[in-house]
Formats: structure tokens, C-alpha cells, sequence
């Protein structure tokens, strides 16, 4: 057996840990009854993280509207929802990422319905960050542009650990680009 992969994902797992997958199968599920492989990376040091493969398959997935699979999860979590607001402390980010990656998940299947959901919740979180880091400072006014870099978020996100931290680390990596936009006005001209 292979004691140090170059990486692995769920069929490492099966083949080299059949007692270990046998125990995800059995006790670490999603509502949706498959497994929660979400849960299992997110306990990993970022090393192994970096090595999990996941699920690398292209496929084009087909867009529905389903609000049932989105109210399961909001009504799951329904009192931690204001964790998207403001979180008191490391639980409630915990259960923010948790949420997310639960509604990130749904989107990444076609569900619009989740999509539209998860970017409503990330957007009050990021303008948040927006107005208490000054990293994030640089995004105040490119209201579209944070729109569109939640999409590609939601979209683009993998098996990383935390969503919550790859979504930061994005708008923070990206705010380096950024031109902070100065708002002019005319009148303080005309009063000189």
C-alpha cells in the first residue's frame, strides 16, 4: 500500500482503506443520502488537502430549479443564518462554511435556485469584509465585479477545506489588481 500518493480522492480511499470507507459510507452522509466528502476534507491538514482529488470529471450539468433541495438546507440551519452577517465567533464560522459549502454544492449540480441563494448570502458577507479589511478595502464601488467573482466561487470550487477561506483568499488575491475608485464631486470644484 501506498503510504504517501501524489494525491488521492474517494477511490483511493475505497481501494487502499476499505475499513476507512466502509465507516464514511456508513456514518458521514448528505441529506441527499450520498456521501459527504465535504466533511471528511475539511478535517484534513492543508497539506492533504492540497492532494485531494475529489471528483474531477467534466460533465455539463443540466440547469433546474429545485427549492426544496435549497430549503432543506436553510431550514437545517435556519438559526445560522445570520452567521452570513455577523459571526460571533470560530463556531459560527464553522457552521457559515458549513452552510456554504452545503448551497455551493447544490449550485455546482444545476440547481439555479441554490446558485441564486448562495450569492445572495456571500454577497452580505463580503461587503462585510469589504468595510472591516483594509485588503478588501479596494472592492467598495465594483458591485458587478463582486457579483461576477462569486459566480466563478461558486462554480470553480473544489475539495480545499474551507469555502469560506478559498472565497477571502480570491477576493483578496484579486483586490491587488484593483484600483480603488474615488468618488469626485463637482460642487466642491464650484465652491473654490
Amino acid at each position: 500500500m501506498e503510504k504517501h500518493p501524489q494525491a488521492f480522492g474517494r477511490s483511493w480511499v475505497r481501494v487502499h482503506a476499505p475499513r476507512a470507507y466502509r465507516f464514511i459510507q456508513k456514518n458521514i452522509r448528505l441529506e441527499d443520502g450520498g456521501i459527504d466528502w465535504d466533511r471528511i476534507t475539511r478535517r484534513l491538514d492543508h497539506k492533504s488537502q492540497r492532494l485531494w482529488t475529489g471528483s474531477l470529471r467534466k460533465t455539463v450539468k443540466r440547469a433546474y430549479r429545485n427549492k426544496e433541495e435549497v430549503d432543506t438546507v436553510l431550514n437545517r440551519y435556519h438559526d445560522k443564518l445570520y452567521t452570513f452577517l455577523a459571526p460571533v465567533d470560530r463556531n459560527d464560522e464553522h457552521f457559515r462554511d458549513i452552510i456554504s459549502i452545503s448551497l455551493v454544492r447544490i449550485a455546482q449540480k444545476g440547481n439555479m435556485s441554490a446558485r441564486q441563494e448562495i450569492i445572495k448570502l456571500l454577497t452580505f458577507t463580503v461587503d462585510e469584509w469589504i468595510d472591516h479589511y483594509p485588503t478588501l478595502s479596494c472592492w467598495r464601488g465594483y458591485d458587478p465585479l463582486i457579483q461576477t467573482r462569486l459566480e466563478c466561487c461558486v462554480r470553480r470550487y473544489r475539495y480545499s477545506g474551507s469555502f469560506m477561506l478559498y472565497l477571502y483568499k480570491t477576493f483578496e488575491y484579486a483586490a491587488r489588481g484593483l484600483r480603488p475608485l474615488i468618488a469626485y464631486s463637482l460642487d466642491a470644484v464650484h465652491n473654490n
